[in-house]
């Protein structure tokens, strides 16, 4: 049985089309994302199927008593009471049976009522017990501590929590509620990655049917089942999580591909008979063809290709108002040959990132750094040794307010660090994308934005530059204060591209991208031939790229290095948490003493004396390489002297090698503290 049913719905806004012709229904139990391009119509849909909105055309259908909860993106809280108290507002039958068994319990005392009270007492308890009247206030708390509340928030009246808290108590509220359709427009938009986390799991036993609307890659892997696509020729379904997704659309893209490749030749084949024989022998079977023809190809050209793969042409031409005179035979090889290619996937943006220069192997390492304000008293985290290579790409993970982006501004040296230093590689062009986009300045246009990075460029350059990034017509002359966080998205990425840099410091790069702008930002730094470090609470993108994980614990004050990919990562905290649960189940009243520090032996005396020494030798080789490249970069007329630079530049190569190697065995070799 559906529980919900929309039938050729359609939206304009005057003469505006948002959508038109989507029908879908939702099962029980159903586990479906909604996906597309931002601007294509999502949350309308999703405030018609609630209700919120009328269509233009069609209408939708909701099953008798149907209980449906709807998540906003910016949800609104009304009145004074508190966080504890919204949340009860999402129980009231369970309240009223309490009450009622209350009021049971004290008429059991009257003799002459005590067994009409005992005899509706009993039957009322079951149903109470049963639809968790005994868990209730355990449930409130564990649903707000997922969402990342502190028992201090409980009694926090609604007026003083942030933008972000409010919907999260919607959603507390909503899941609360157990209806039997929950609706969810960016669900994790104000979720930190453990609350996130924590949704997952609670969406994964949810009982009841889920339509989501999300920009969250890895969620949407994790939670549905189903993904429904809306774009600029339609609404499609594909079965399976987002990766599955994915894979679908390619075979699709090629299908089609396909489809008209065989469809033109074929219909050009046709056109050259009827042009041999119009005049012929077989002038009558000609001119039939030619009739035929004619409806089939104005059939395409209104409907596409695709329209034959699932009825005939003949069927289709029935449908739509066709002119029943044949075409004349130049015409109609005409217009067989101007019949449009199918678009392959939906209009994206097109970055295009690039390392002109070759960074030195070392890119960035730190000594002792301890990162923090001095105003504020205490540190925000302590970093080991950190080490990032040319090629690699390290993700900073953590909760809000642990000090990512300060970590990012002080490896950049806008924020000094409270101890210890940072060492940049040589030869290096740095590229910043803020996730505040600071460098943007609200009083400019986007033109203007372009022309302080690339002041070289005409105007019509400029233009056409910014349509690669999905910025047409008129667009251009906009000022950025009037940008949305997506377009704001797309013209810092506009100006990254064009700084030519070598290492990307990059905070936060796919907030407020649609998915397709996610994807394509994926290929390209996948593709990148320099050195990411990325921050970002995009576990998808993180597990595509990043090839160490740096993660901040703020109740340790500390950061975590760990070599290799997030799902890696993920897995080996499994095993640990597993291992830990072990340990304590077998000895449940042993507490750990805190060893004693070992004194260093004179061995590993030995081997951290020699790692300073290879340390401070990179770094000098690292200048001298650097050197001499800019030297080869102008070469002096003597072949002499360019031999002698060019040998010179080997035997530093070959050195830098040797002592990079050396430099990871000596910490292969590290004694565990």
């Amino acid at each position: 049985m559906s529980l919900l049913t929309a039938n050729d719905l359609a939206k304009s806004y005057g003469a505006i089309d948002i959508f038109r012709g989507i029908s879908f229904s939702i099962p029980q139990g159903a586990r479906i994302a909604i996906v597309g391009p931002n601007g294509i119509g999502k949350t309308t849909l999703l405030r018609i199927l609630v209700g919120l909105e009328e269509p233009s055309a069609g209408a939708v259908q909701r099953a008798r008593n149907l209980k449906l909860g709807y998540l906003p993106q910016e949800a609104a809280l009304q009145g004074e009471h508190t966080l504890w108290q919204e949340c009860l507002s999402a129980l009231t039958d369970l309240l009223e049976m309490e009450a009622e068994l209350a009021r049971l319990e004290s008429l059991m005392g009257d003799p002459h009522q005590a067994e009409q009270a005992l005899e509706r007492y009993g039957s009322l308890q079951h149903e109470f017990e049963r639809l968790g009247g005994y868990t209730y206030e355990t449930r409130i708390r564990q649903t707000l501590t997922g969402l990342g509340f502190d028992d201090s928030d409980f009694n926090r009246p609604l007026p003083q929590l942030s933008g972000g808290q409010r919907t999260r108590a919607v959603l507390a509220r909503l899941l609360l509620s157990n209806p039997d359709l929950l609706i969810l427009d960016e669900p994790t938009n104000h979720l930190d990655v453990n609350a996130v986390e924590w949704l997952e799991g609670y969406l994964s036993q949810w009982p009841g049917a889920t339509l989501i609307v999300s920009h969250d890659r890895y969620f949407l892997d994790r939670v549905v089942d189903h993904i429904w696509e809306m774009n600029g020729g339609g609404f499609e379904t594909y079965r399976g999580n987002y990766s599955a997704y994915v894979q679908q659309r390619q075979e699709r893209w090629e299908l089609r591909q396909q489809l008209y490749e065989s469809e033109k030749e074929r219909l050009l084949k046709e056109v050259d008979y009827i042009k041999r024989n119009i005049s012929g022998q077989r002038v009558q079977q000609a001119k039939g063809k030619l009739r035929r023809l004619s409806r089939e190809v104005q059939a395409i050209e209104r409907l596409g290709f695709e329209a034959l793969q699932n009825k005939s042409w003949l069927a289709i031409s029935d449908e739509i108002e066709i002119s029943a005179h044949p075409l004349g035979v130049e015409e109609l090889e005409r217009r067989v040959r101007a019949l449009r290619r199918p678009q392959k996937r939906p209009p994206r943006l097109h970055l295009h990132l690039k390392a002109p220069y070759r960074s030195g192997d070392l890119v960035l390492r730190t000594r002792d750094l301890v990162i923090g304000y001095p105003d504020e008293g205490k540190p925000l985290f302590r970093a080991p040794d950190l080490l990032l290579k040319r090629g690699e790409c390290a993700a900073v993970i953590g909760p809000n307010g642990a000090g990512k982006s300060t970590f990012l501004k002080t490896i950049l040296g806008q924020t000094p660090p409270l101890e210890g230093e940072v060492v940049l590689g040589a030869s290096l062009r740095i590229g910043y994308f803020a996730q505040a986009h600071e460098d943007l300045r609200p009083e400019r246009t986007l033109v203007q934005e372009i022309e302080a990075v690339a002041p070289n460029m005409l105007l019509a350059e400029i233009r056409d530059y910014l349509a690669r990034f999905m910025f047409s017509g008129e667009e251009v002359f906009k000022k950025v204060s009037t940008l949305s966080g997506g377009e704001r998205g797309r013209l810092a990425l506009a100006k990254l591209s064009l700084a030519q840099a070598n290492l990307l410091l990059l905070d936060e790069p796919t907030n407020h991208l649609d998915i397709p702008s996610q994807e394509i930002l994926q290929e390209v730094l996948a593709d990148f031939q320099g050195t990411i470090l990325l921050v970002s609470h995009d576990r998808y993108l993180i597990d595509a790229l990043a090839t160490q994980i740096w993660e901040i614990l703020p109740d340790q004050s500390a950061l975590q290095v760990f070599q290799g990919s997030y799902t890696q990562y993920r897995e080996f905290q499994q095993r640990q948490q597993e291992a830990e649960s072990a340990k304590v189940a077998l000895t449940p009243e042993a507490a750990p003493r805190k060893a004693r520090p070992t004194p260093l032996s004179a061995e590993e005396k030995r081997r951290r004396q020699r790692l300073r020494e290879v340390e401070e030798r990179i770094a000098e080789l690292e200048g001298e390489i650097a050197a001499l490249a800019r030297k080869l970069e102008n070469p002096p007329a003597d072949l002499a002297k360019v031999q002698r630079l060019g040998s010179d530049y080997a035997r530093c190569q070959d050195e830098l090698e040797k002592l990079m190697e050396e430099w990871e065995q000596l910490h292969l070799e590290a004694v565990p503290e």
